[in-house]
């Protein structure tokens, strides 16, 4: 089965339903062999006999003309307009040029790594405003799987920053960064507007459903996956450090003999569960007193976005 015949819906003995709108792919001929239809007719299928190898479909043409159609003889009118509408071949690698933001992410940005840990790396492209702007639009994140690299387009970026997303958030707080712009500049320096009250229901509801599915791995498996944990408990502690802050240091060095205690295996889940639950309090009561706002600077972040789009033009 090739990419092509899935694509086209042309799969051997897929039968296409009654009423469905189709395309003739080749010229139509009557009975007596005269061409009745061109390549690119629209009809309709009114029956379908799936007893023949392949099935042939009755299709009835808006001008009460009918014929009997292989499936090598149409398509589904609407998958030949998606296929014309398809996307030009762009090379993610192209897009890698235009990166405005790369910066280490992941347990070395943590300082919770091991001897054997990735070296992972995020950030934001920009890309110029004809591709921005053509029919096509670009991917919302490029990626380079063999080096642990992503890239957000900068309007993804900035929608899923707003949303208070961690993995973001821990972007715009990196200590490392290996490429940067002057816009880039201009918006870590106003990383501050994308804190909100908002920080306590993602981090929160993100721990609780993770925390969940570890629950059955260790009811399953025996023990769950230590270094998810990990991550999970350290989401706790930035959280509370946000809302307490109104700041984020990444690398929460107070709580890394016992965070890495919990990547070895040292410590039983029990006691790790104890310990989260004890956060979830501290992270209330952060929430209760936080002076951060209800919700970010919307404002400001479209701004910027406009502002960013014109450099490019």
């Amino acid at each position: 089965m090739t990419k092509d015949e899935i694509k086209n819906n042309r799969l051997p003995g897929l039968a296409l339903p009654a009423g469905t709108q189709i395309v003739t792919t080749s010229e139509v001929r009557d009975d007596q062999g005269l061409p009745r239809k061109r390549t690119g007719s629209v009809g309709k299928i009114v029956a379908a006999d799936t007893s023949t190898s392949p099935p042939l479909y009755r299709v009835l043409f808006p001008d009460g003309f009918t014929a009997s159609l292989s499936r090598q003889e149409l398509s589904v009118r609407k998958h030949v307009q998606s296929i014309n509408f398809d996307r030009p071949q762009i090379n993610d690698n192209d897009l890698f040029q235009y990166i405005i933001y790369k910066c280490q992410f992941g347990s070395r940005a943590y300082g919770l790594e091991v001897e054997d840990s990735d070296y992972d790396m995020r950030g934001i492209y920009l890309a110029p405003a004809d591709m921005h702007w053509s029919i096509w639009g670009l991917p919302e994140q490029i990626e380079n799987y063999e080096n642990q690299e992503t890239y957000y387009e900068l309007q993804k970026f900035l929608v899923l920053a707003l949303k208070a997303n961690p993995n973001v958030l821990e972007c715009l707080y990196a200590s490392k960064a290996e490429i940067k712009t002057e816009l880039t500049d201009e918006l870590l320096q106003n990383r501050h507007r994308f804190l909100s009250k908002l920080v306590y229901q993602t981090y929160n509801g993100y721990v609780l459903s993770q925390f969940r599915k570890l629950e059955k791995d260790l009811q399953n498996k025996g023990e769950p996956k230590w270094k998810h944990v990990l991550h999970l408990i350290r989401l706790l502690l930035c959280c509370i450090q946000i809302l307490e802050s109104s700041d984020l240091d990444l690398r929460v060095s107070e709580h890394k003999a016992k965070l890495m205690g919990i990547r070895r295996g040292e410590i039983d889940f029990a006691e790790v569960d104890a310990w989260r639950q004890e956060l979830h309090k501290k992270l209330d009561l952060a929430h209760e007193r936080t002076k951060l706002p209800e919700r970010p600077d919307y404002e400001w972040c479209n701004w910027f976005l406009i502002k960013a789009r014109r450099s490019m033009v």
